[in-house]
């Protein structure tokens, strides 16, 4: 595990609040430049702020000081960043306040980095959010509020697709899915209800039993598999349990972290799940053999993991809670194969296979090696002890 300055520093000032990671696709660049993205709360002297950080994935580190820095407000308890959410295409990012929503355009050049406000009335004065999160492909924003409001935009012209004041009572979580065509929600009260973006509408809602509370939900992201994962508490016991979006059915369920559960994750590729734990603790778990992979204890010791998020190119996770900041910390899981391996692969079964057809061509007596021109025989047809055929006569009559 690597630290994060997740505690006051110089650079930065007060603790992370909150943190996502920001990929950014360079075509100039032969791989995608990853940073961070940190809500740094306010500190003595230092308001609280967004924060964009440098990441090294050699060395599975951050930068130690912000590659940039924007103030979100004089430094009182509603100016206090809550949550960010970073656009696919790594050029905006929306953070979180008491008050509201802020909106930041994200401007990369060779060697700096540029964070300017923008203007955004329609996400400025909603007031307390729980939930930010936008669609894989960047075409829609969601934001559920502490008075379970439910927001949905397209993005960017912030054109309204649903508002619904009474969504839940307050929010718990919520995702949109791979393909942008439904918005999972979750509420305070333990409900679950399933959104379609499009219509503006409430699909159905998550079926339960009276003991059971349905807290955490997010949906796959492998492409092949299109299943919700959602975690259910039913008293001291809590499962992870997956349902089927065909049909909205639950399929299974299984014990992963064995205790209380604050946050859910998915990666991006839809190969891990991270669960964190109320007393500090965290997970991955890999989504085909639903088996726990990566284990970290004490992470952040005693109090809530707040957020967990994959980065985008790498088997890392930065985890946040609200006593110990932001923790950096590379998962113990077997390696992706890189671009370049497959092709190594590729390339040897190549090779091979070329072998394999020049000794065949080398010790085979057939065709290949059937004499030719001078090298024939004179009497071939000796050897089958036979009179070679007499030609027909070729006159027309």
């Amino acid at each position: 595990m690597a630290s994060a300055s997740g505690e006051a520093s110089a650079a930065g000032g007060g603790k992370v609040a909150c943190a996502a990671w920001i990929r950014r696709r360079d075509e100039k660049a032969a791989a995608a430049r990853v940073f961070a993205a940190y809500g740094r709360a306010g500190a003595a002297g230092s308001p609280p702020a967004v924060e964009v950080l440098g990441f090294d994935s050699q060395e599975c580190a951050l930068s130690p000081s912000p590659l940039a820095r924007a103030v979100l407000g004089e430094g009182g308890a509603g100016d206090a960043p809550r949550g960010i959410a970073v656009h696919p295409a790594g050029d905006e990012l929306v953070c979180a306040t008491a008050k509201g929503c802020r909106l930041f355009k994200l401007i990369f050049e060779e060697f700096t980095v540029r964070i300017i406000p923008r203007d955004a009335p329609p996400l400025e004065s909603v007031g307390p959010q729980k939930c930010l999160a936008f669609s894989t492909d960047g075409a829609k924003f969601a934001i559920g509020g502490e008075d379970g409001h439910l927001r949905i935009f397209h993005w960017p012209s912030m054109n309204v697709l649903l508002d619904e004041p009474k969504a839940h009572k307050s929010f718990r979580d919520m995702d949109i899915s791979l393909d942008s065509e439904f918005l999972v929600s979750t509420s305070t009260d333990g409900s679950a209800r399933i959104w379609k973006i499009d219509e503006g509408a409430p699909l159905v809602n998550l079926t339960r039993s009276s003991d059971e509370k349905i807290e955490c939900c997010r949906f796959s992201r492998d492409g092949m598999k299109p299943f919700l994962f959602c975690t259910v508490a039913k008293g001291s016991k809590v499962v992870t349990v997956v349902w089927d979006i065909s049909d909205w059915k639950r399929i299974g369920y299984k014990r992963l972290l064995g205790k209380p559960i604050s946050t859910l994750s998915v990666s991006l590729d839809g190969k891990y799940l991270a669960l964190g734990s109320h007393d500090g603790d965290f997970c991955a778990v890999d989504v085909k053999k639903m088996e726990v992979s990566h284990w970290s204890k004490k992470a952040h010791l005693g109090s809530p993991v707040t957020s967990i998020e994959f980065c985008p190119t790498e088997r890392v996770v930065i985890s946040t809670s609200n006593q110990w900041g932001a923790e950096l910390t590379k998962l113990n899981v077997p390696a992706d194969w890189k671009e370049w391996q497959v092709w190594l692969v590729l390339l040897a079964l190549f090779l091979a296979s070329a072998i394999v057809f020049y000794m065949f061509y080398e010790r085979s007596d057939s065709f290949w090696n059937f004499p030719m021109g001078r090298h024939q025989p004179s009497k071939p047809w000796n050897l089958l002890k036979e009179s070679p055929p007499v030609p027909e006569d070729q006159t027309p009559w």
